[in-house]
């Protein structure tokens, strides 16, 4: 079984993620033993941000790497177990919580909608999310 980044890059609908891990380092830590849940973004919903924002990110490494491992969690985490816990606040990697909340029958974290649920990797399990999450304490906004 692959693990969390082998499945990410064969995906293809996460090039704007697997390129994000790898700049900020994280690459290796998430082909670790883990296990970790991680709440992945598409492409697509990198592209959701404001104009320059991946760049900016790109370009500042420990901001990067924040708004990256707010989208960890440690532990697997099946969508089983994200319903009957409506209403969680898991602590990410990051040190944050994360708002979780099951909304006629759909599973929302920080208002991101799961898309595609329980992607199984040998070091954990993958939640794809139509949206990505920033910490409050991020700009929105590059260069602001």
């Amino acid at each position: 079984m692959k693990n969390i980044v082998e499945i990410a890059v064969e995906a293809g609908n996460f090039n704007t993620l697997v390129a994000a891990v790898k700049a900020a380092g994280l690459a290796e830590t998430l082909q670790g033993a883990g296990p970790f849940t991680v709440f992945a973004p598409t492409d697509t919903a990198f592209a959701k941000l404001p104009a320059g924002t991946v760049e900016g990110l790109l370009a500042d490494k420990e901001k990067l790497a924040s708004i990256l491992t707010y989208h960890v969690v440690s532990g697997k985490v099946l969508a089983g177990d994200i319903v009957k816990s409506n209403g969680a606040t898991p602590t990410t990697v990051n040190g944050l919580p994360l708002d979780i909340v099951v909304r006629d029958g759909k599973v929302f974290v920080n208002g991101a909608q799961v898309v595609t649920a329980d992607i199984a990797a040998s070091n954990g399990v993958i939640h794809v999310i139509d949206t990505v999450l920033l910490p409050a304490a991020a700009p929105v906004g590059a260069g602001k």
